[in-house]
């Protein structure tokens, strides 16, 4: 008896990492085949500027936009995940420094920014380019001339980025968003500019770089990824809709709330978000407000 026992749970163990086996295999084909797509796109060109007003504008966007918070203050890369399950994503050295961009073009920044795609056309990992798609003609080129002439650093890293099992079945269950160009209109054309008051469409514009966490409609929901909290709603039906745009600045200038609740800027990237100006902040305001 204990060994018909013993036979059937081997059976059922067998069976267990037979399925197992077959869906990684399932999902390791399917994101491998994703990563290595081919895009071929007409890229819109953007003005690229020398001009010191441009740059500064470039440098204080590529902070609010979370370029140096991903690949560094000084733009130089880091290792932006290591989890032997998740795998390793490095954020690669934006500069012309050794390991870094030294041959990419104007063409090839706007490739990443605006399609997600590296200059052979398949996708960029992780890189935000949902948001940056929708920021104007003069914003994607002040953020390209800006980055295209910071100071060298030289920092090469050994491996390239790579997923771990667990990245891979999340991925193709659609609960990591690894592949941006997936979701983006490549045929879509940036706009010039808009017009920098506190409006609403100007708060709609600005909110962008909210999305990617707190959704579409500003309503938060599910973690972002694994092993972090439920994404909070900052529409008028959450806890700033009850600010006034004196509070909210506060909050997004020094990481406290009214209430005294302490954000945690892994979670809530306010330090990105304080570099908005209080023109910026206060039409945001207004934006969310009216959701």
């Amino acid at each position: 008896m204990f060994r018909k026992i013993i036979k059937i749970a081997g059976i059922i163990l067998g069976v267990i990492v037979v399925v197992i086996a077959g869906f990684f295999t399932k999902a390791y084909i399917s994101v491998e085949g994703r990563r290595n797509a081919q895009y071929t796109l007409d890229v819109q060109q953007v003005p690229i500027s020398t001009d010191s007003a441009i740059l500064a504008h470039g440098a204080r966007l590529a902070k609010a936009k979370g370029c140096t918070e991903c690949h560094g203050v000084d733009l130089g890369g880091k290792v932006f995940i290591d989890d032997p399950a998740l795998g390793r994503i490095v954020a690669v050295n934006l500069t012309k420094g050794k390991g870094g961009l030294s041959g990419y073009t104007k063409t090839d920044w706007i490739r990443a920014l605006k399609h997600g795609v590296n200059r052979e056309g398949k996708p960029l990992l992780i890189m935000p380019s949902e948001e940056f798609t929708l920021l104007t003609e003069q914003d994607m080129g002040a953020i390209i001339s800006y980055c295209a002439q910071v100071a060298p650093v030289d920092r090469e890293f050994p491996e390239s980025s790579s997923l771990g099992p667990l990245g891979y079945l999340l991925t193709d269950l659609g609960k990591l968003s690894l592949f941006p160009v997936e979701k983006i209109d490549h045929n879509r054309p940036l706009v010039k500019e808009v017009k920098a008051e506190v409006s609403l469409a100007y708060g709609k514009y600005l909110s962008t770089s909210c999305q990617g966490c707190h959704r579409e409609n500003m309503k938060g929901g599910d973690p972002i990824a694994p092993g972090f909290p439920p994404v909070m709603d900052i529409s008028s039906s959450g806890r700033p809709g009850k600010w006034n745009d004196e509070q909210f600045i506060a909050t997004l200038r020094s990481g406290t709330t009214p209430e005294g609740h302490t954000l945690n800027p892994a979670e809530m990237p306010w330090t990105m978000a304080k570099e908005f100006t209080d023109l910026e902040l206060k039409a945001l305001h207004l934006y969310l407000n009216s959701l």
